[in-house]
């Protein structure tokens, strides 16, 4: 039930509306927070029908007040077979909700499966369909909301919905869930502080600087010429998208600095009125000396620009220190950057980030401090330059999967053997299956695409061209590269094939339906290797086909050979019923660890 469809005085949660204004008109990362029910709300008490049995976790009601005053709205989504198989009943679960409800304050929205593993449905988590209904509840959709969970359940719904996932450990936590949770806080507030903290981040301050002389101002209200720095790889550019396109709001002009593997990426960026590509010694992961000359050259070519400002953007383990020196020779007057090393003058914005955030944010939370902000009615997610061309051969309807088994790190590429089972079976399910890689890749795509029957593009694409090909997918099955992050930006759905040697909280597909899969735990993780330093790629070796069919299943995915799995059902508290199938023909399944698995 939505909270606008009731009268006032029947409104579930204080200040509800506070934010919504706001959020409509400027970015926000999060409308709404969606918790789990057991375990994360209250104590788990398994299969609980008895009001006198609820306990709130430490500090829950304190939490739930503080998002409402920041006005987010609130939301409860929880797995309670229990209904299924007629261990208490809905008026029951309704009298345990109504005692959550006087001990924690008002929800705007329950939502609530009914059915066990059993039913095939598309609302037991880790399906989405909690998660896309509460959200439509809510007036909101999913990649703006942040779920809080105690299991794997909860945080596999949030990403299959393409909204956050935070993940507050309980002792029946499995550890194979921390490891592969993107977000992990150690108790319920502390997650709604680093919600809250994460939501501030990307609101720019005040100009921390005098602003530039006067000059027309094209498109925002600072002017002058910026020059933004993201030194990396295609995937790097990609995710520091949202970033340039804050700078570019308040910005006359945006002259970008990159290393020659993003320049492809960095021409699809909106925002950008200029490219300038160089190698830097110490970003490169595989450079060649310092060159005096090179140095001298990049620095007389940084004074052309006439920058009135600079933003140098990094990845969490790199400093942007070196070329702050050089921003500094070439006359720069203001540079920003964020840098946990002591800077000395080097910089005038010293941005500090907390680990463990999504790229993405990070670079926009340095954008902020710099004082800039997205345009209204531009939202935090990656985006690419409209006018992205169509694919470079004809591959029939839209709708099709891309499997993109390589990567210019072999530690986060695909095993060949993994990649060919995995096109076989999608082959077998009845997807059709387009291979993508680069030209050093042609005989794997080669193999992998002859096993599914499908499209071997290896080879043949650009970058540009990739992005026309993800574009037009109903899904992307591929390693932690860069097509994930086109995936991302044109909002197509992600089953992630993570290599753990950098954490996927901050490298996962951004603000995307995913569906991570992998050995999360494995000794690769956090190694930042470029070689699989672990004989035999464990972390991916291990995967089964057939969970990439399923994943694609469960993202909604269509193949000519699908079946529709049964609707979600709806549960609104206090007045609302349960529809759909309840108990009857119910199967009961073993659960481990409480009613909320």
């Amino acid at each position: 039930m939505r909270q606008d469809q009731v009268k006032p005085d029947q409104r579930r949660s204080a200040g509800v509306f506070a934010g919504a204004d706001r959020a409509g008109s400027g970015p926000v990362l999060f409308e709404a927070v969606l918790l789990d029910r057991d375990g994360t709300l209250v104590e788990d008490v398994p299969y609980n029908g008895d009001p006198e049995k609820v306990r709130p976790v430490a500090g829950a009601r304190a939490a739930l007040d503080r998002l409402r005053a920041a006005g987010l709205r609130l939301g409860v989504v929880s797995n309670q077979s229990g209904l299924a198989r007629g261990y208490f009943s809905v008026r029951q679960m309704r009298a345990v909700h109504a005692r959550i409800e006087e001990l924690l304050g008002p929800f705007d929205t329950w939502r609530v499966c009914p059915h066990d593993d059993a039913a095939g449905c598309g609302c037991r988590k880790p399906a989405p369909g909690l998660v896309h209904a509460a959200a439509a509840d809510l007036g909101t959709v999913a990649s703006r909301c942040v779920l809080v969970g105690d299991i794997g359940r909860d945080v596999g719904a949030a990403l299959a919905a393409g909204a956050a996932g935070v993940l507050v450990p309980t002792p029946v936590t499995r550890a194979e869930e921390v490891a592969a949770a993107p977000w992990v806080a150690a108790d319920l507030p502390g997650a709604v502080a680093e919600i809250l903290r994460r939501q501030a981040a990307i609101v720019p301050v005040s100009a921390p600087w005098p602003q530039p002389s006067a000059r027309p101002v094209r498109r925002g209200r600072r002017g002058g010429t910026v020059l933004v720095v993201r030194s990396d790889s295609a995937g790097d550019v990609l995710v520091t998208g949202p970033a340039i396109r804050a700078v570019a709001h308040s910005a006359d002009r945006v002259v970008l600095l990159c290393g020659p593997r993003g320049q492809a990426a960095a021409e699809l960026l909106p925002g950008v009125d200029e490219v300038v590509a160089h190698p830097l010694p110490w970003i490169d992961p595989d450079p060649g000396p310092v060159d005096a000359d090179g140095m001298r050259a990049l620095t007389a070519r940084l004074a052309a620009v006439g920058a009135d400002e600079a933003l140098v953007f990094t990845s969490f383990h790199q400093s942007p220190l070196p070329l702050a020196l050089l921003l500094r020779m070439a006359g720069v007057p203001r540079i920003a950057a964020i840098s946990d090393d002591y800077p000395g003058s080097l910089l005038d914005v010293r941005h500090r980030v907390p680990p463990g955030v999504p790229e993405p944010e990070r670079a926009l939370s340095l954008a902020a401090a710099a004082g800039h902000g997205l345009a209204p009615g531009d939202q935090p997610t990656l985006r690419l330059a409209a006018g992205v061309g169509p694919p470079p051969v004809r591959l029939g309807a839209s709708g099709y999967v891309v499997l993109h088994p390589g990567s210019a790190a072999s530690s986060r590429a695909i095993p060949a053997d993994v990649a060919v089972g995995i096109a076989r079976a999608l082959g077998e399910a009845g997807h059709r299956v387009v291979v993508t890689g680069g030209p050093d890749e042609r005989d794997l795509t080669a193999e992998v695409a002859a096993a599914a029957g499908g499209v071997d593009l290896g080879g043949r694409t650009g970058l540009a061209d990739l992005a026309g090909v993800v574009a037009r997918a109903g899904a992307v099955v591929v390693g932690n590269t860069g097509p994930a992050h086109l995936a991302a930006a044109y909002g197509v759905p992600v089953v992630s094939l993570f290599a753990p040697t950098v954490p996927f909280g901050q490298w996962g597909p951004y603000r995307v339906p995913t569906v991570r899969l992998g050995d999360a735990a494995a000794p690769c993780r956090d190694t930042r290797a470029a070689t699989c330093p672990v004989p035999g790629h464990p972390c991916l070796a291990g995967i089964d086909p057939e969970e990439v069919v399923e994943a694609l299943r469960s993202l909604g995915v269509p193949a000519a050979t699908a079946t529709v799995a049964p609707a979600p059902t709806e549960y609104a508290a206090p007045t609302a019923t349960v529809h759909g199938t309840t108990t009857a023909g119910a199967v009961a399944v073993p659960v481990t660890g409480g009613s909320g698995r």
